[in-house]
């Protein structure tokens, strides 16, 4: 079990930064409400507004960022303003033993991934996959379920995702238990064969992904397949996977017969159709933490992330 970050409370500063690509200035602004009316005060990193190209200031100024958030005994926790691209281009020089030794919320999804692997691997630290500011908080459409699931952080609670979330489909019965990872496809296929590879042996694996087609979708699960994730999980959560239509190609296999082709039938249970992704509402999740994936039942059961 990996260590949980102290809950948040009203009064505390939690830290903002751009670990990826710059954010949309506008939306970045009018999220920082919420945060206040959560009782937050805001602390904003020096290279959140900076633009490198399509990244948000150089690497050393991004991982520096980083670093002044865990290492600042003032900041109570760190919220991306958004993803793109970028984080893993400094992955390997992060100092994990800092982030391990000063363990506080962290907050993010998407490119984030590759961020909540690495501090899960090496620092120990139960991250969260959770909607951004300016990705999502700033936008006319983000859901007032969305806005809740912050609650997690003030107070640790069970999570229980069932049908009366959303509709959800058993590709593979059973149930299991293990440490939730993962995140977005994308970035946990650009770890393999890297120090920073996700471990998924005896773990629920969650997969999501935006503007991928189909045959981008196949090629990724085939390399997580050839590399044995699939033999190794526990079990599978798929969560949303946004705008996933044939562009290309006129004639494609359907993303859920792409699904069917690697899933159904697995000797682990396998679950589709979770808000867990680039969509609204967004189900906020702790990654490090023990989960019960139940495909009989169709639901999916998450200890709280924060002590």
């Amino acid at each position: 079990m990996r260590n949980l970050p102290k809950r948040l409370k009203k009064g505390d500063t939690v830290g903002v930064i751009s670990p990826s690509s710059p954010p949309n200035p506008e939306n970045l602004e009018k999220a920082l409400p919420f945060l206040e009316e959560l009782g937050l005060k805001v602390k904003m990193g020096k290279s959140v507004r900076e633009k490198y190209g399509y990244l948000a200031g150089d690497d050393d100024a991004r991982l520096a960022d980083l670093h002044d958030m865990f290492e600042d005994p003032e900041v109570a926790g760190i919220i991306c303003a958004g993803g793109g691209y970028g984080a893993a281009r400094y992955a390997d020089r992060i100092d994990y033993a800092m982030i391990k030794e000063n363990p506080k919320v962290f907050w993010g999804y998407s490119d984030i991934t590759f961020l909540h692997t690495a501090i899960g691997q090496y620092s120990d630290l139960v991250t969260f996959h959770g909607p951004m500011l300016a990705s999502d908080v700033g936008k006319d459409t983000f859901h007032e379920r969305s806005r809740r699931m912050f609650g997690q952080l003030f107070s640790p609670f069970e999570l229980f995702y069932s049908e009366e979330v959303s509709e959800l489909t058993a590709l593979s019965g059973g149930a299991a238990e293990g440490e939730l990872v993962g995140g977005n496809l994308s970035l946990i296929r650009s770890s393999i064969g890297t120090k920073f590879e996700l471990d998924v042996k005896g773990k629920i694996l969650l997969i999501e992904d935006i503007d991928e087609e189909p045959y981008q979708v196949d090629e990724m699960l085939n390399q997580l397949r050839m590399a044995r994730k699939f033999d190794e999980a526990a079990g599978i959560v798929i969560g949303d996977f946004k705008n996933a239509e044939p562009k290309k190609r006129e004639k494609s296999l359907t993303l859920d017969q792409v699904f069917e082709n690697y899933f159904s039938g697995l000797q682990v249970p396998v679950v589709k159709g979770f808000k867990i992704g680039h969509c609204e509402p967004h189900f906020s999740v702790p990654l490090g933490v023990k989960a019960r994936l139940d495909a009989d039942n169709r639901s999916l059961t998450i200890l709280p992330g924060v002590e």
